[in-house]
């Protein structure tokens, strides 16, 4: 029973600080104004999308389980046919 309150404890923990897609996207748009660039034109779409693509690499490099990175365990399988 504990597991589930220690559960819910940690998922709320984790959510305090998460961000709607709007309030990223505001908070990005407000970081590039920032830097001097002004909306709706080419300069302003590659901050935003440097932003995004940043990221995304730091999600992929803080990713701690990759299902794709283990090792292959191969062992043969000798089926021998029956005397007749």
């Amino acid at each position: 029973m504990w597991h589930k309150a220690a559960m819910v404890v940690a998922l709320a923990a984790t959510c305090s600080g998460c961000m709607t897609a709007e309030d990223r996207r505001a908070a990005d748009e407000a970081k590039c104004r920032s830097y001097g660039f002004v909306r709706k034109n080419d300069a302003f779409a590659e901050c935003l999308q440097r932003i995004d693509l940043a990221r995304r690499a730091e999600l992929r490099s803080a990713s701690v389980f990759d299902p794709w990175d283990r090792p292959v365990i191969y062992r043969p399988v000798i089926i021998r046919s029956r005397p007749k």
